[in-house]
This record gives structure tokens, sequence and C-alpha cells, in this order.
């Protein structure tokens, strides 16, 4: 709270306009001995691959996620195809349940095409679906089921979680003020600039003539520099995400008193109660809203050999898209179900850049990760992005199953900075952390890549964005060294991280009250996923393994 009051001050009275130093795109893929970023040391992991001779093999990356652009011209060429699938002939060719799957599978859809975009929050959901049956006076919960029991308590967990205080609507109305404000800045830059579309770095070369539309300029800037968005990112997609956010929120708050609107009812029509309906979705894995899944695909996997536009991580990777994130929170059967289909169909590593905080059916989510590991499956999880301790608070999916054991195949990711992008810590300060539920942290903060349009890019932060980071690296192991199981590929990542410099953290924050958030106390590895010490530990691994198979 007392944080966003300080923005809505300093973005309305700021003087100030500069951005620091020009970040590269590819800041991500850079070495900080040689570059001076805490990137992933790519170009480095690929000189050592061609050094030691060694010949790839293709890998299946399935992106659980909201969707995908096919025809972009950085990932139209990497996409996975159902080698037992004709494109478009309406039938189900290799009788595996799904008509036409040539890409991968659309959850969110039905058999004739329509497909939703939007979703209520799951405690919603929650909360609604067992209201009329827990919500009367007088409740007798002796006689209850143990079933009922544990339904009646996670419906207490959803009633609690939608009690918003006076400063939650406070902060949502401070919100809303901010985005008023910017839109305002934005309307007059618009006018003085006589252009609808501009981005950060064009306004800071324009002379505005007004009073008024230099302290909109101003104070533009600003807002971007405090928010951490990208300079380069355009006016347009600056408010479009600010006002999703801001709907997301009024939506969570109005629903403790109305019903959300059940969009999956009306469109899907299955039962998301009952996992063996399985008889729905479409073949369309764009859907309506690629953005998010088309930005994580590229970070895995775009082309790194037509010279277009940016180089994904992974260079014989194929990207499987299985549709089953929406705007807001996905269902855990959809999750279940899209799990199955990716190791059935070869995937040995799947990307979940999505979370929520209740999972009614963790059960059926448990029995596919479960299944993955059983597969030799490497799941690569998003850490969240509420800047909170996850070793107290619940976040789902998990590596923690109902029964108290823990996958071994499973990498929760949080989210890096660098010093030249965020000067108090290298920790993004958005980003979820936890000693021993986060593994491992990469980069998230300013990630260029690939945006629906065809031959769009752009800049996107989060978790959502240091997890296919971290996928990608997992397929350049297992793509190069076939004999790493997903255990030992999970090991190699963590044991090769680069272990930050941390000094000027602490130097920066001596005189604060606010006390630093250090990588190496907030994660079991307690360092930043690294590309190059990675397949050099791997190859040794690898050549060990060669080895003992010969004995």
């Amino acid at each position: 709270m007392r944080q966003l009051l300080c923005l809505v001050f300093l973005i309305i009275f700021s003087t100030t306009s500069s951005y620091a130093q020009l970040v590269p795109k590819n800041w991500y893929h850079l070495d900080v001995e040689q570059d001076s970023f805490y990137g992933i040391s790519l170009q480095k992991a690929y000189q050592f691959l061609q050094q030691k001779k060694i010949v790839a093999k293709p890998i299946v990356v399935a992106v659980l996620d909201s969707g995908i652009d096919t025809l972009h011209e950085d990932l139209k060429n990497i996409l996975w195809h159902n080698p037992k699938e004709i494109p478009s002939n309406n039938i189900d060719d290799d009788n595996n349940g799904y008509i036409d799957d040539v890409f991968g599978w659309n959850f969110l859809g039905n058999i004739k095409g329509e497909n939703i975009s939007k979703a209520s929050s799951e405690k919603s959901r929650i909360y609604y679906r067992y209201k009329e049956k827990f919500n009367t006076p007088n409740l007798d919960t002796t006689s209850f089921s143990q079933i009922e029991k544990t339904n009646f308590q996670l419906w207490l967990k959803a009633s609690k979680s939608l009690n918003y205080s006076a400063d939650d609507e406070m902060e949502l109305s401070l919100i809303k003020g901010t985005l008023k404000i910017i839109r305002r800045f934005n309307d007059v830059i618009q006018k003085e600039m006589g252009i609808d579309t501009f981005t950060a770095h064009e306004l800071e070369k324009f002379e505005p003539k007004t009073p008024e539309a230099k302290q909109c300029k101003y104070g533009y800037l600003t807002s971007l520099r405090l928010l951490e968005i990208n300079a380069d990112e355009k006016n347009s997609t600056v408010l479009s995400q600010l006002e999703e956010y801001v709907e997301a929120k009024e939506s969570d708050v109005a629903s403790k008193n109305e019903e959300p609107y059940n969009y999956r009812k009306n469109i899907v029509g299955d039962d998301e109660n009952n996992i063996k309906d399985k008889s729905y979705g479409n073949a369309d894995v764009m859907g309506p809203t690629p953005n998010h899944g088309t930005h994580v695909s590229g970070i895995i996997a775009a082309d790194r050999n037509n010279k277009k536009g940016m180089d994904g991580i992974a260079d014989h990777a194929k990207i499987m898209l299985l549709r089953v994130v929406p705007d807001g929170d996905e269902y855990d059967k959809d999750v279940a179900l899209a799990i199955f289909y990716a190791v059935d169909h070869g995937a040995k590593v799947i990307n979940m850049s999505f979370g929520k905080e209740f999972s009614p059916q963790k059960h059926w989510v448990d029995s596919a990760l479960l299944y993955a590991q059983q597969k030799d499956v490497l799941v690569v999880h998003a850490a969240g992005n509420d800047a909170k301790n996850i070793d107290s608070i619940a976040s789902y999916p998990s590596p923690h199953l109902l029964n108290n054991k823990k996958l071994y195949n499973y990498i929760t990711v949080g989210a890096s900075s660098d010093f030249n992008i965020s000067a108090f810590n290298l920790i993004a300060n958005f980003s979820n952390y936890g000693k021993s539920t986060v593994d491992v942290y990469a980069p998230g903060v300013k990630i260029y890549s690939t945006l629906p349009g065809g031959n769009q890019y752009g800049n996107h932060q989060g978790t959502s964005m240091a997890a296919p980071v971290v996928a990608g690296i997992a397929a350049v192991l297992r793509s190069y060294f076939p004999s790493l199981t997903a255990a030992q590929t999970k090991e190699i990542i963590l044991q090769s991280v680069t272990i930050p410099d941390e000094s000027i953290t602490l130097q920066l924050r001596k005189n604060s009250n606010t006390e630093p958030l250090l990588i190496r106390n907030t994660c079991v590895s307690g360092g930043i996923a690294n590309a190059a010490n990675a397949v050099k530990l791997a190859f040794t691994i690898d050549q060990n393994n060669k080895k003992n198979m010969k004995q």
C-alpha cells in the first residue's frame, strides 16, 4: 500500500525522464564475466558443445499455456507435428481421442471451434460451488463424511480469501487512479505528437511545445520506469496490460457478492468436475489469446537459424502447445489431461508458466505429474509473481503431493533481474521466493521474445518468462545428452548455477529499513541458472553414464 502511494506521488510530481542505459534485447543470454549481465551464458554453452563436436537429437518441449501464433516467422519451423495425424481431415487418425491434433490440443474450446478466453478465479469457483450447501445458519458438521469435511474446509478457506479488506479496496482504487493518470498523459502526448502509437524511446526524443505536454511526457516516462516497463513497449500495449490487471482485480473484489460468469459452462460444455469426461476441446492451439504462450515458446526455442527477430535457447527443440491457460485461473482437469497428453506424445520437458492459490482437484494433477515422473519427463514451473515466500503460502501446481511425497522431476523457477535493470536487487521485485520451495532463479525481467502477429516481438516480465529460460536449458541438455534422466537434468541445473556477487545489494540497502532478499538465501540452489556451466557438468555426467552402460 505504502509503495503504491509513493508510486502515484512520483508519477504526478516527477520532473525527470531519462531511462537508464539501454539493455540489450538478448541480455538474458549473456554472460556476467564477459558482458556484465547476469544472463545464462548461452553463447559459451554452444561454444563448448561445438568444441566437443557433440551431435544433438530433436527433443519435444510441451508448453502448457494460453495459445501460440502458429504462423509466426520465428516459430512456424519449430512446431511439433503429430506424425500420426493428417491435418484438417476431421478424423481422429491416431485414435487418441483428439481430432486433427496436429500441433497439440486446445482444452479451452468445443468441437464447433468456439473458444473461451476468460475464466474466474479458482477461489470464487470453490466459494459458489459449495455456497448453497455450507453457507447456512446453524450448520451441523458433525455428521459430515470425510469428503464433506475436506470440502467444507476448502470452502471456508476460499470464503476467507474473498473477504477483501479496506486496504485491498484502497489498493484497487489507487491502481485505477494510476491508470487514469497514465491515460491522461497518453492522450495529451498523442495529441501533441500527432500520432496514436509511440514508445518511450521515441517520446524521449520528442520536444513538447506546451507546458502541459512537457509535464505529461515526464510523467509518462517516469511511470514506465517505476513500473519497470521496457522503453521499447508501445503505449497501446502498456495501457492494455494495465487495463487487464485492473479488470482482473475488480473481478476478484466483486466476486464475493456476485457469482462470476461461467464462461466454460456456456462454451466448453464439459463436466469440469469429472476427469473421465474428455470429449471436449479442439485443435485450435492459437485460440483468442495467444500472447503469453507465443512469448513463452519463443524464449524456449525460437528459430536460431533464420536470422530473424530473436533466438530461442534450444536449437533442436520442437514446441508442442497445449492450451489450458485462460485469462483467469486454469482448471485442474485441463492441466492434468494436458500433462498426460504431453507425456503420451513424446515430450521430454514440460513448461508450466501459470499458477494459483487453490487446487480443488489436486489429486488429478498429482496423478498426471507422477505419470510424467514415471515416464522420465522433466516439469518446469513458474514460482509466481506475488513477491511472497511460498515456503509458507500455498501455490499450485506443486511438487509436494497429497501423500506428502515430493516429485524429483519438478523444477520451480523464480525470476532474477540484473543491476543494470533493477539497481537494488538481483531478484525481480515481483518474484515469489522460498529457501526450500523455489529451486533456482532465471532471468525474468525485460525478456524479449516472439509476440502474435506473424513477425512481432516485444518484452514481457514475470516468473512466466523465467521458467521457459530453464526449460530451454533443460531442452539443450536433454537433446545433446540424451542419456540424462529428468532427475539428473534437474540436479545439473541446480548444481551449475551462477552464484552472484550480491555485495552491491547489501551496500545499496545499508542505510535502508528494507531488508534485501538475497538469492543465496531464497532458493534451493542459491543461484541463477547458467547454461554454460550446465552443459559442462552434463558432459561429465554423460561420459560417466556411458562408461557405466559399457560395464
